[in-house]
């Protein structure tokens, strides 16, 4: 079999680009996993609602892309926090299975609103035009929107697991969860904690919905499509994993990518391969922690 460079090239950056989302996507539930336990089925629905507040800051506010990457986040993270107070709060130290059900009714109900109003139909967004065009490398013609993606999510996906495992907010964050009643004896105020941990999370899908709305339009259902995926992803890096999830949901997409050039029956499943056979070998997942 003769392999074709630019071919195998541009699949590696498809997977590149899909991997920067799984990353910032299982970076958000890993986040929220392993600081509030609560496995969120709602992330797609949210990442979903990230894509939209980009497309009606431009439309409706006439509020480009670039304020749209702080102010779409924020704003689904608000959202999210709300969910937080109102919802999840109250199934707090319940079985997992409730958490779960719970979430993806929330999500049923979000992605069905937005499909009532706005129909199955993508909406278009326009990539920015400082990052409109492409770059040729020789043995490939490399998108600069796609390049930009890849090196803004790990920037992201970095800054995170810095925020959370290396900094004083982030321990506080940990003993939060771990020990409560200890971290209240030192005046910290664990529910606000909480709270915030979840907008984080949610934040985070919110992100990667606005960096793909110029690529995958602007679509109700673009967060179910993904959010399976995603999950696989988290339990192959280790359920609660920062660095799991980062590491984990970029090499998926670059081996997806190549599963698409070498054998393209394969690349919807080979995720799901990797999962089972993973559970199999080691059920805390590569990086994840025995309870």
């Amino acid at each position: 079999m003769s392999i074709n460079l630019q071919a195998l090239f541009a699949q590696l950056l498809v997977g590149l680009i899909n991997g920067s989302f799984y990353a910032l996507l299982s970076l958000g539930l890993a986040v929220i996993f392993g600081m509030l336990n609560i496995i969120n089925f709602a992330h797609g629905a949210l990442y979903m609602m990230g894509a939209f507040a980009a497309y009606f800051l431009l439309n409706v506010l006439n509020i480009g892309y670039w304020p749209a990457l702080i102010v779409a986040p924020l704003a689904v993270g608000i959202f999210g926090m709300i969910l937080e107070r109102t919802m999840l709060k109250w199934i707090s130290g319940l079985d997992h299975l409730y958490g779960l059900l719970l979430t993806f009714g929330m999500a049923l109900i979000i992605q069905g609103v937005f499909q009532n109003y706005f129909g199955s139909s993508g909406l278009p967004y326009a990539i920015p035009d400082l990052l409109k065009g492409g770059m040729n490398l020789g043995f490939m013609f490399l998108p600069i929107y796609r390049g930009w993606v890849v090196i803004f999510s790990l920037i992201v996906c970095i800054l995170t697991w810095y925020l959370i495992e290396r900094t004083r907010l982030g321990a506080n964050l940990r003993a939060a969860t771990e020990n409560p009643t200890l971290v209240r004896a030192f005046g910290i105020n664990v529910p606000r904690m909480i709270t915030l941990t979840y907008g984080l999370g949610v934040g985070l899908a919110a992100l990667a919905g606005v960096l793909s709305a110029p690529i995958n339009q602007v679509r109700p259902l673009m967060g179910a499509d993904l959010i399976i995926v995603v999950f696989a992803v988290v339990v192959i890096g280790g359920m609660g994993s920062i660095m799991g999830s980062i590491i984990t949901g970029f090499a998926l997409g670059i081996v997806e990518g190549l599963t698409k050039y070498f054998y393209p029956e394969a690349s919807n499943t080979v995720v799901f391969v990797l999962m089972v056979l993973v559970l199999l070998i080691k059920p805390s997942g590569l990086t994840g922690r025995a309870a």
